[in-house]
């Protein structure tokens, strides 16, 4: 499989096997739906007792955790979102570099824009000052300052709290 990427670069992407889980959402319930809340306690995300039921607090933690993992934040716990809770981090999202750009540009600018590395416009547009921001993040985290956002640089990026 492959995923072409904001700036046009073809992706090989290593997909994971299919979960073959429910999808969850406000008003579901079930073993599946206390699943899903265990998950989230792991994280932290999630404080009741697991009760099976899908509710405002249980869609508000899914919520939470789908934007920290850089997917869309609806609170629906589809396929993508199953993986990433098992994985405890982000899936299936391509190498963004200089020249990328979208709405998955932004969310790195907006995460580091919250550590005071990036200091432009929230553009989406991957230039040089999003690379130079991105180094420098990534030599304060102990990572190999490429500027480039590949599978370790997201997962240690959706650990930043948004």
């Amino acid at each position: 499989m492959e995923l072409i990427s904001d700036s046009g670069d073809t992706i090989p992407v290593t997909t994971q096997s299919e979960l073959n889980k429910s999808e969850l959402q406000l008003g579901s319930y079930g073993e599946a739906v206390v699943e899903l809340q265990n998950l989230l306690i792991k994280l932290g995300l999630y404080t009741d007792k697991p009760d099976g039921i899908f509710a405002k607090m249980t869609q508000e933690s899914v919520k939470i955790f789908q934007r920290q993992v850089f997917q869309q934040d609806d609170g629906i716990v589809r396929e993508q979102t199953w993986q990433a809770l098992y994985k405890c981090g982000p899936v299936n999202l391509p190498e963004l570099k200089q020249g990328s750009q979208g709405e998955l540009v932004m969310k790195v600018q907006r995460v580091l824009k919250s550590t005071q590395d990036y200091v432009g416009y929230v553009d989406g547009e991957f230039g040089p000052v999003t690379e130079s921001a991105l180094q420098s993040w990534q030599m304060r985290n102990d990572l190999p300052d490429t500027g480039i956002v590949d599978e370790v640089t997201w997962c240690t990026l959706s650990q930043i709290p948004q």
